[in-house]
């Protein structure tokens, strides 16, 4: 009965062993299996590009559209800062390329360094501390120099580009002013024709005093000399 008992205490116990290993083991394999669904694959360099020169794009067009607008220059400190903020989180996000990751390093980093200036700037600016603001304004300069750099030499084309203003709307007031130059002409030409016309309008009265003239001396003529002499000298005889 002894050795029984021992038998199944023993045999429990390996159970016991067993459940527990398997299930162990269950566990991690399924939170692996879940880590690798979730984590999106690394994008192709040309991908990479793609999708950053986007995002570069759209920071520019900001960057170039706060800096233009007739909000006051803290405003633009505090937008020119989220917006540079915003697209280092933005770029860091696609992750490195899988292939061909030469100079990755070295744009981010720039990237980064852009960002602290600008935080740098907004700093200084928000502590009225005019020597900083100088000082930080200077290293803006030179961040952005070095990003576009390492963005060009990696094979980005829009995060290479500085940012710019929005055109300005100066060429539809130009051609407005074109088309309010051209009704002028065109209300000249039609004031002018009715001079034009007025010419002809004078023109009969000269020829009709012209014809009626001509009539009158011929018919005095032809009448006085012709006829009523002819007439008159019939008559009495």
């Amino acid at each position: 009965m002894r050795s029984l008992g021992l038998s199944i205490g023993a045999f429990a116990l390996l159970v016991f062993l067993l459940a527990g290993c398997g299930g162990g083991g269950g566990g991690e394999s399924t939170a692996a299996a879940t880590s690798e669904a979730i984590e999106p694959p690394a994008l192709s360099k040309a991908e990479l590009t793609t999708q950053g020169d986007a995002i570069c794009a759209e920071v520019n067009a900001a960057v170039g559209a706060a800096g233009s607008t007739s909000a006051g220059a803290g405003e633009a400190i505090v937008q020119v800062a989220g917006l540079y903020g915003g697209m280092v989180e933005r770029l860091k996000g696609l992750g490195p390329p899988r292939d061909e990751g030469a100079g990755y390093s070295e744009f981010i980093a720039s990237a980064e360094a852009l960002a602290q200036a600008e935080d740098n700037v907004k700093l200084a600016y928000e502590r009225e501390e005019t020597e900083a603001l100088t000082d930080a304004s200077s290293e803006v300069s030179t961040a952005l120099t070095r990003f576009e750099s390492a963005a060009r030499e990696f094979g980005f084309e829009k995060c290479a580009e500085a940012p710019t203003a929005p055109t300005s709307s100066g060429s539809g007031e130009g051609s407005g002013g074109e088309e309010e130059s051209a009704g002028g002409v065109e209300s000249e030409v039609e004031e002018a024709a009715p001079e034009e016309e007025a010419a002809p309008e004078e023109a009969p009265p000269v020829e009709e005093e012209s014809a009626g003239g001509g009539a009158g001396v011929g018919g005095g003529t032809g009448g006085g000399a012709g006829t009523g002499g002819s007439s008159g000298g019939i008559g009495p005889g």
